[in-house]
């Protein structure tokens, strides 16, 4: 056999070869590149094949560029794509996010909602939240607290419950505080709006003065979300702090006192002791000086320093 029919052979053999190959390629992803010409996403079949040899789900992609182009998103390339599922995000859930937030005409672009994919938030909830605000309980009741509790200057307890209501800030949700700090502020803040109150009846009278002072005070900053409104729930009158507090102080200032006129008897008992020994002390010194004035006058008699006179009765002196 000559080389030339080798040639012609092995050439053959390659070429069956070939079209094995791409008939293979052909009915796996026949389909896949026909949905996307029909479409517009622009993914040519190659495309599709080093997806696979990259360990790239060329569905998802295909499904993920489909939507966006049908949604109207022309600027989503097919390499980002691929780049965030090569990085672990989901690629159809920011899709679906970004195509929500072009229908409700918020600034949303694909660097930003995959970075936020990949940060691990809710990308497409955090944007329906910007569309439909949530709302939020303060305090949380998971917390086990019920009521916030506040102190007017008249000394009455304000037992409140208030509603928040948020929305999403999408430039702040990379590193932004989360939904646990915005309750904390708001709670803080209505303690303080009550605490300033001269009187319970004022916030009673007018709830919307506690929302008010606290929505002056921006409480949003550095968070997550944008505070759209605070409500008032329920309001209710609770212990007579300030009486109790006075009933407190009065009795700790007779304890006081008490013990102070305690200390002062105790002092006078101990004076009075002092007192009777010093009198007995002092006894028994007249009653040496007394023994003494008969040795003395003996001794004035022995020296004739006395003599004895006649008294008017007759009687020695």
């Amino acid at each position: 056999m000559s080389p030339w029919y080798i040639f012609v052979f092995a050439g053959l053999v390659f070429l069956v070869l070939l079209l094995i190959i791409f008939t293979i390629i052909f009915a796996k992803y026949f389909k896949l590149w026909l949905r996307a010409f029909v479409t517009r996403a622009r993914i040519n079949p190659a495309s599709l094949v080093f997806m696979s040899l990259r360990k790239v789900n060329p569905n998802t992609i295909v499904d993920a560029k489909i939507s966006a182009v049908q949604a109207g998103l022309q600027d989503i390339s097919t390499g980002a794509l691929e780049a965030h599922y090569l990085a672990g995000g989901n690629v159809q859930r920011v899709v679906r996010a970004l195509i929500a937030a072009h229908r409700a005409r918020i600034d949303l672009d694909w660097d930003t909602a995959s970075a936020i994919d990949l940060a691990g938030r809710d990308v497409l909830d955090a944007v329906r939240t910007s569309v439909d605000p949530r709302v939020i309980d303060c305090p949380d009741s998971k917390q086990g607290k019920s009521t916030l509790d506040g102190v007017a200057k008249d000394g009455i307890q304000l037992k409140a419950r208030a509603r928040v209501t948020v929305r999403t800030n999408l430039s702040q949700l990379i590193g932004g505080a989360t939904e646990e700090t915005v309750i904390a502020r708001v709670g803080e803040g209505i303690v303080s709006a009550i605490g300033s109150c001269a009187s319970h009846k004022d916030v009673l009278a007018n709830p919307m003065l506690i929302a008010q002072a606290v929505l002056r005070k921006s409480l949003d900053s550095q968070t997550a979300y944008e505070i759209v409104s605070i409500d008032i729930a329920d309001i209710d009158v609770g212990d007579n702090v300030g009486a109790r507090l006075q009933a407190d102080q009065a009795e700790a200032d007779v304890r006081v006192a008490r013990a102070k006129a305690e200390q002062r008897r105790a002092e006078a008992v101990a004076r009075e002791q002092e007192m009777q020994a010093l009198t007995q002390e002092n006894r028994a010194a007249v009653v040496l000086a007394e023994a003494d004035v008969p040795k003395a006058m003996a001794d004035a008699f022995l020296k004739g320093q006395m003599r004895a006179k006649a008294g008017a009765n007759g009687s020695a002196v």
